[in-house]
């Protein structure tokens, strides 16, 4: 059940949302705050209900939207579990001390130790990789993130805000393997290199790369993924233009990051969340995310069916905790204002 994410007071929201305060604890129910705006994800939730019974009310909204609206909400929130992607914005929520704690032997033993803290927990993970134009730009010169910010790339850059969450985490990435002041540099010399202003999102970028407004971009891979399975003319022909490089493949490996969640402090179902959290680690649920929405499993030995991510084949991936991720998110802003990454 989807439910309208318009704010609404405490009250209307516990009796027309989510039933009235009769409603008992044990009963078969999960209020889910959501983030994550694919439509694949329907059958997710609905697979869960038809295996338990446990029937699912849903918000779905912006990260801040849904942050306020629990914050406001209180001891009395009925949301069980909050949903999002990227590690900087679970962190956020993490510091507002919103999580609880779960204690799980099969979530503890299905997912690696770099994708799981003990108050939140990765489901699916994507890579940030850089994309170039083919008639301009050589493979080698893009090996790795560093290679951005060089001076024989000037004025071929393209990215998004360096406010998004998405370059925030990999800024993160680059301060815990290389300290502030490379980072630093960095993200000066990548300013120095851009061909326009940051603006728009991954699939601006790719599209940028192709039509030659930049040579460079960064992205992540399953906007990649979702124009290479894209039965449009346009689309197809587009792909032929660009290319992907899994950069730092011979040093700390390609930045990853993830979708994940927790369980609120505040839940009212607790039980139901915590097994809620346990499905999203069963084969089933981690098909739905790599063959739904491109995203690779967070669990290993998982076998999906998607051409995309076949084609895209294997790579090394940075094995950072994506705790260390979210603790450096806001140093990664500051550093970005400093260098006038906007």
């Amino acid at each position: 059940m989807k439910l309208n994410p318009r704010p609404l007071s405490l009250a209307a929201l516990v009796f027309a949302a989510f039933g009235t305060t009769a409603v008992s604890a044990q009963e078969k129910i999960l209020n889910l705050y959501s983030a994550r705006h694919y439509q694949t994800d329907e059958a997710l939730y609905a697979n869960f209900t038809k295996q338990t019974g446990i029937k699912i009310n849903r918000i779905e909204a912006k990260e801040d939207e849904l942050l306020e609206r629990i914050k406001n909400e209180g001891a009395n929130s009925p949301a069980d579990i909050f949903i999002t992607v990227d590690a900087a914005r679970l962190a956020k929520a993490d510091e507002l001390g919103l999580f609880a704690p779960v204690q799980s032997k099969l979530l503890e033993s299905k997912l690696p130790a770099n994708l799981r803290t003990k108050d939140w927990f990765s489901f699916s993970t994507r890579a940030r990789v850089i994309v170039y134009a083919k008639d301009s730009v050589k493979p080698e010169d893009v090996a790795s993130y560093d290679d951005l910010a060089a001076p024989k790339l000037k004025g071929k850059v393209c990215t998004r805000s360096g406010s998004h969450p998405y370059n925030l985490s990999l800024m993160s990435s680059i301060i815990a393997n290389q300290g502030e002041k490379k980072a630093e540099d960095w993200a000066r010399g990548v300013v120095a290199n851009f061909a326009r202003a940051p603006k728009g999102g991954d699939t601006d970028q790719i599209k940028a790369v192709a039509a030659g407004e930049c040579g460079v971009a960064l992205t992540n891979t399953y906007y990649v993924a979702r124009l290479m399975r894209s039965d449009k003319a346009e689309d197809k022909k587009l792909m032929e233009k660009v290319g992907v490089v899994w950069p730092n493949q011979k040093t700390t490996g390609t930045h990853i990051n993830i979708s994940g969640g927790g369980m609120l402090k505040s839940a009212p179902h607790k039980e139901a969340a915590v097994k809620f959290l346990e499905y999203l680690v069963s084969d089933e649920a981690q098909k739905y995310f790599a063959d739904g929405n491109n995203e690779w499993p967070a669990v290993s030995g998982v076998k999906v069916a998607n051409p995309a991510l076949d084609t895209l084949g294997s790579f090394k991936a940075d094995p950072l905790n994506v705790g260390d991720l979210a603790k450096n998110s806001a140093l990664a802003q500051k550093i970005f204002d400093r260098a006038g990454f906007r």
